[in-house]
C-alpha cells in the first residue's frame, strides 16, 4: 500500500509513529505538507500538484489536519475524494468535528448523551440560556477550540455573562454548556478505529485544574470500557463520518456524555498509558479498507431523474406494523430497502422475510412520487393567538 499523511508536523510524536508503523508492514508512506498541495480543476479530471510536480497517486491518505488548517485542508482531502482515494476520515467529517456547535447539533439528533448545551447571539438572552442549561457553574467555550484552549468555567451567573459579553465584543462565538460536577474534573478518551473502540483512557485533572487534557498537565491512565461507553464513542464516530478518531465523554450520573470527536487524536499519550501499538491498528485499518473509498450514496443513487433517497418511518399506526418487507409492496412499487434502523440497531440490506415493528425506521431508495405518499407531513405548531375584542379598534379610537 502507498499511503500519505497529510501533516504540517513531520517530526511530532504522532507522525513518526504512523511512519513506523507503516514501514514494519512493508508500506510506501510519505509526509506531504497539506500547505504546499496544490488543487487543480478541470472537466472530469480532478489533480494535485505537491511542490509545483505532479503528485504521485496514494492508494490512501491519512489526513492530520491543524486546526488552524481546517478549510484548506478539508479542501485537500475533498479533492483526494474526487479522485477515488481512499481516506478514513472524510472532509466532511473533518469539518463537522472542527466546529463544536455542528457536531452537537449532528449528535443532538441521535440517541446519544451530550451535555445541555446552549448558543446564543444576543447578550439579553444570555440569562436564559443560562438557566436553561442548569445555571451555574457553567461551562463557557469557543466554537473552534481545541486541547482546552478557549474553555472557561465560569462559577457565578454574572461572571459567565460578562465572559460571554467580553467574547462577543471580539466576535468570537461562544457556546454555553452545562456543567457536569460528578466528573469531578476527569473525561474519558476512547479511541475509535472503524467499528470498535482499541483503547482507551481516562484522563484527571491536576490541582484546581478543571480541564483534564494531557496537554495542560492533566494524568491519563488505562482503563476497560464499559461497554455502554464503547457503544456510545463507536456510533458517534460513525454519524460524525469518522473511521479513526478519538471521543471524548464525561461520565455524568446520566451516563456517557459525549463532549468532543476528535479527528486527528494524538497518539502519545494513549500509547504510553496503554502500551499498545495505536499507529499499528490505525495503519492495519487502512490497508484492510483502502479498496473502499468514501462515496456519496445520495449524490450517486438520485442522479437517476425521478428517483431519491428517503426515511421511512413506521409509526405505531402504521399499516406495515407486523408485515413483512416483502409483504409492504414497496419492491413493486420500484422502492428497494437499503437498510432498517431499530432502536440503536441499523440492519443492512434487510431481507423480505424481515417483519416491522412501530418506530422502525427504513432507508430507502426508489421512486421518489412511490416514497413520497410514505412520508407523513411534519405536524406544525399552531400559534396561540388573542380573540378579537369585542369592540372594534376603529371604535375605541373613535371614542
Amino acid at each position: 500500500m502507498k499511503l500519505s499523511i497529510l501533516s504540517c508536523a513531520p517530526k511530532c510524536y504522532s507522525t513518526l509513529r504512523l511512519i513506523e508503523a507503516a514501514k514494519v508492514r512493508n508500506h510506501s508512506v510519505k509526509v506531504l505538507n497539506t500547505t504546499r498541495l496544490t488543487l487543480e480543476l478541470a472537466h472530469g479530471e480532478p489533480d494535485l500538484y505537491y511542490r509545483g510536480s505532479q503528485i504521485d497517486t496514494p492508494d490512501a491518505i491519512l489526513p492530520r489536519i491543524g486546526t488552524s488548517l481546517t478549510r484548506y485542508g478539508t479542501a485537500v482531502v475533498r479533492q483526494f475524494e474526487q479522485m477515488d482515494i481512499y481516506t478514513p476520515n472524510t472532509s466532511a467529517g473533518i469539518s463537522n468535528s472542527r466546529d463544536k456547535l455542528r457536531s452537537l447539533q449532528i449528535l443532538s439528533r441521535h440517541d446519544i448523551g451530550i451535555p445541555r448545551t446552549a448558543y446564543v447571539h444576543d447578550k439579553r438572552d444570555v440569562q436564559e440560556a443560562l438557566e436553561r442549561v442548569g445555571g451555574a457553574p457553567v461551562i463557557i467555550k469557543l466554537l473552534e477550540g481545541t486541547q482546552g484552549v478557549g474553555v472557561i468555567l465560569a462559577d457565578k451567573p454574572e461572571i459567565a455573562k460578562a465572559i460571554v459579553e467580553t467574547l462577543h465584543s471580539t466576535n468570537q462565538q461562544v457556546l454555553l454548556q452545562k456543567f457536569v460536577a460528578e466528573s469531578k474534573g476527569k473525561d474519558v478518551r476512547a479511541f475509535v478505529i472503524g467499528d470498535r473502540v482499541v483503547a482507551a483512557i481516562r484522563r484527571t485533572a491536576q490541582g484546581q485544574e478543571f480541564r483534564s487534557n494531557v496537554h495542560r498537565g492533566g494524568k491519563a491512565e488505562a482503563i476497560d470500557l464499559d461497554p455502554a461507553y464503547a457503544e456510545a464513542a463507536v456510533r458517534a464516530a460513525q454519524i460524525m463520518g469518522l473511521r479513526v478518531c478519538g471521543v471524548d465523554m464525561l461520565e455524568g450520573a446520566m451516563g456517557p456524555q459525549v463532549m468532543e470527536v476528535n479527528s486527528s487524536p494524538g497518539f502519545e499519550g494513549i500509547e504510553c498509558a496503554t502500551g499498545l501499538d495505536i499507529a499499528g491498528a490505525v495503519i492495519d485499518y487502512i490497508a484492510d479498507q483502502v479498496k473502499f473509498p468514501e462515496i456519496d450514496i445520495r449524490q450517486r443513487l438520485t442522479v437517476s431523474r425521478g428517483y431519491g433517497v428517503a426515511d421511512i418511518n413506521i409509526p405505531e399506526s402504521s399499516k406495515f406494523v407486523g408485515m413483512t418487507i416483502e409483504a409492504t409492496g414497496l419492491r413493486q412499487q420500484d422502492v428497494v430497502v437499503l437498510t432498517l434502523r431499530r432502536g440503536r440497531s441499523v440492519i443492512s440490506n434487510p431481507k423480505g422475510t424481515r417483519v416491522l415493528e412501530a418506530d422502525d425506521s427504513l432507508l430507502c431508495y426508489g421512486r421518489s412520487d412511490h416514497m413520497k405518499e410514505l412520508i407523513p407531513d411534519h405536524p406544525k405548531k399552531r400559534r396561540k393567538l388573542k380573540p378579537l375584542p369585542t369592540t372594534p379598534i376603529t371604535e375605541r379610537h373613535t371614542s
